[in-house]
């Protein structure tokens, strides 16, 4: 029986979750892009609005920061930053093109955020997860992608809906 498995795909690893004891906030996104796994940094692709749109809502220009000293004010204002998926094997940036996805293990997550209240979804691929967390008592927000490859809505538009997690 022939394998239909693309043969120039490879099986990716996640990035680690950026959170501590005082997370209110969680930001998940579906899995990062070529860029962010390239740099190991969230949202490094460098026309995705996530930093732009953190700015706004922390009041930090955190976009303008070296990605070192952003981590510790975008904790320090509760929010977290993660992925639905630890692993899976993709081409390229686009969720469409993910498979064998691998969802990340989430039990831990009252013990490392033990003041979580509210998880954003960053797009539909990743608020597909949404139910699970509503079930566990959390607020579930899903939210516009802020990828370069959703521009439908201006960043104006987005950070309306973004608002949301407030």
């Amino acid at each position: 029986m022939p394998d239909d498995t693309d043969l120039t795909s490879s099986a990716l690893t996640g990035l680690a979750p950026v959170v501590d004891a005082r997370t209110r906030i969680l930001v998940l996104g579906s899995f990062p892009g070529a860029a962010s796994l390239a740099a190991q940094q969230y949202y490094a692709h460098p026309r995705n609005l996530l930093w732009p749109i953190l700015s706004a809502l922390t009041g930090e220009p955190l976009a303008a920061l070296p990605y070192a000293e952003r981590l510790p004010r975008l904790l320090a204002h509760g929010f977290g930053l993660w992925d639905v998926l630890g692993a899976c094997e993709r081409e390229g940036s686009l969720d469409s093109a993910i498979r064998k996805p691998a969802a990340n293990d989430f039990a831990r997550l009252r013990e490392l955020c033990p003041l979580l209240e509210t998880v954003g979804f960053n797009g539909q691929t990743s608020g597909k997860f949404a139910p699970q967390f509503a079930a566990e008592g959390y607020r579930t927000v899903v939210l516009p992608s802020t990828s370069p490859a959703h521009a439908s809505l201006t960043l104006a538009q987005k950070l309306e809906r973004w608002k949301m997690l407030l």
